[in-house]
């Protein structure tokens, strides 16, 4: 059954709703890996900001609908982990129908893209930030249970600190 629909948001652009409640940690959406990027110079600058995600030993997937949409929150209602090689996407709490599904894009981050946040949350950070370690020390402990595993074996040291 399909949990989830595109439409407009008041965070931006376009955002991924609920169709049915979700209970915290239903899956609420498979996340489709097999647009796989081999030659990043045939990207749009377009695709390349929005469209891409980047993964285990620089991997880059170009994401497809419904996951390209989802927004970024600094309250999110999900995160991603990769169970049986399926990145999913996960409630961390319940999600009723109707409201928007978000994740934070700093979980699994090691970049440096950085712009102003509009998630509304009452603990915005106003400004998002790329990489998990630059992230306050009490967010990151907050969010180890949620990083993926790939982003945790390539990070093993600096989660190690964070413990």
């Amino acid at each position: 059954m399909n949990k989830v629909k595109v439409k407009q948001s008041k965070i931006q652009g376009m955002g991924v709703y609920a169709t049915a409640h979700i209970k915290v940690g239903e899956i609420v959406l498979g996340i489709d890996d097999s647009h796989v990027v081999t030659d990043p110079s045939l990207l749009t600058a377009e695709q390349n900001e929005y469209d891409c995600d980047y993964l285990a030993d620089g991997k880059v997937i170009l994401m497809q609908e419904p996951e390209k949409y989802i927004n970024h929150s600094c309250n999110p209602s999900s995160y991603v982990k990769t169970t049986g090689d399926i990145r999913k996407v996960i409630a961390v709490r319940d999600i009723q129908i109707g409201q928007e599904i978000t994740y934070d894009y700093s979980m699994n981050g090691d970049n440096e893209g950085t712009f102003t946040c509009h998630c509304g949350a009452s603990n915005c950070r106003g400004v998002y930030n790329g990489n998990f370690f630059k992230l306050p020390l009490e967010i990151q402990k907050k969010c180890l249970s949620y990083l993926d595993d790939w982003f945790v074996k390539e990070h093993s040291s600096q989660i190690r600190d964070i413990k």
